[in-house]
């Protein structure tokens, strides 16, 4: 192992941190796994696995209005696990937490409602030129029968906004900005304070994908001021199927539910309906309980350990995992900017990245490969695809020894 310039708390007791961690305890072609695909998603502390353990065990049952004690206990748990996630982001109200499926479902509600609601022909939606396909196509599927547009911030050759370009952009017709805060291709971290501070200085809402950020970094909603945030519970060390949308309370009450069904309404006849207070208005049906209460569980994890030595942790592993890969000949880093967060995307000349990925994979280090769902970003870097190491806070320098060691491998045979 190298000589590393500092020693983070965190990396005292990352053996003790990866135990916690039981499918990182396995080999995967004779060789110890190296988990380097987080962007994709996290592996689970063992705290999370029992928490949905525990619920199918002991107190498996429908939520709300039910008088029994399994009901009512499914029932406690599942709201403290939304006043966990309201006090991990500082939400100003605990009904301004929407559990959902994910930040696909979050950004889809969102684009459901501003369109039903908000928006008319010749409108635009702002988004950036780095946007997941889930930020992209969410705004066309409901927007484009009614005539609402795209407007598309550009950027810069090191993968950073073009925020110049971004201030030109900002006309009359713009109604609503969806932006990522981090790029899950190139790891740009974006400034999303000044691009909220703008665009409310033009009456304009901001909606912030946090989908790459949620578990890397502290998010304060009040802070930033920000309108509306969606996340994902399996990006920060809970399960699937679970996401959240934060949004004011001034824009909930707004907004027209986007699903209909159980538990969003307060009346139901042949001729009207009345909908339920918040947040239920916006929580149509029986919800992923389970996954709510491991996702509150995820946060107590994260909690413990504590943000802001996972993101100084996680800071140096970047560092020196871009600084190592800049030493492998031919490699090229596709996002150079200055604000970098854990996802590194690559390029190698002469190499296919599926078959850097499979060979990789031979040697037990998992990466992903391909467009990473940001096929536009791909077009204007004129590539088609990269290879991405994503770091979590279980990652290790030696890891990242192993991975380069991999690539190198790799390349020897691909070019031998």
């Amino acid at each position: 192992m190298k000589n590393y310039e500092t020693i983070n708390p965190l990396q005292r007791n990352i053996e003790e941190i990866r135990s916690e961690f039981p499918v990182l305890h396995q080999e995967i072609n004779g060789n110890p796994l190296i988990y380097l695909d987080n962007a994709a998603t996290t592996q689970k502390p063992a705290s999370v696995v029992e928490s949905l353990a525990d619920y199918y065990h002991r107190d498996n049952s429908n939520v709300h209005r039910g008088v029994h004690q399994l009901s009512q206990r499914a029932t406690a748990a599942y709201e403290e696990a939304r006043v966990k996630i309201a006090n991990f982001i500082n939400a100003e109200h605990i009904h301004e937490i929407i559990f959902n499926k994910g930040t696909t479902d979050g950004i889809n509600i969102v684009a459901y409602c501003f369109n039903n609601k908000f928006l008319k022909s010749g409108d635009k939606v702002m988004i950036s030129a780095m946007e997941h396909h889930a930020n992209i196509v969410s705004w066309q599927l409901f927007g484009q029968e009614k005539g609402v547009g795209l407007s598309v911030i550009p950027i810069l050759p090191s993968g950073e906004l073009d925020m110049e370009g971004f201030k030109s952009m900002l006309t009359e017709k713009v109604k609503l900005i969806s932006v990522t805060y981090i790029s899950n291709t190139l790891g740009t971290i974006n400034p999303v304070r000044e691009i909220i501070k703008i665009a409310h200085l033009h009456h304009i809402p901001v909606l912030l994908d946090a989908a790459q950020a949620i578990a890397h970094m502290s998010i304060d909603v009040q802070e930033l001021d920000v309108d509306f945030m969606v996340f994902s519970g399996h990006k920060m060390y809970g399960p699937t199927g679970i996401g959240v949308l934060y949004a004011k309370e001034k824009w909930l009450e707004k907004m027209p539910p986007a699903q209909g069904g159980g538990d969003m309404i307060k009346q139901v006849s042949f001729e009207k309906t009345t909908y339920n207070h918040l947040p239920y208005k916006f929580e149509a049906g029986t919800p992923s309980i389970s996954s709510a209460i491991a996702l509150g569980t995820a946060v107590d994890y994260i909690k413990r350990i504590g943000m802001d030595k996972i993101s100084d942790y996680e800071h140096d592993l970047t560092t020196y995992l871009i600084r190592e890969l800049n030493t492998i000949n031919d490699l090229r880093i596709i996002g150079t900017a200055k604000h970098h967060a854990g996802s590194v995307s690559f390029v190698i000349e002469g190499c296919h990245n599926s078959d850097i990925g499979e060979l990789l994979n031979q040697q037990g280090i998992a990466v992903r490969t391909g467009h990473h769902c940001t096929q536009p970003l791909m077009e204007i870097f004129n590539i088609k695809g990269t290879v991405r190491a994503s770091l979590a806070l279980y990652n290790t320098h030696s890891e990242i020894d192993e991975l380069i060691r991999g690539l190198k491998n790799a390349i020897h045979i691909l070019k031998s």
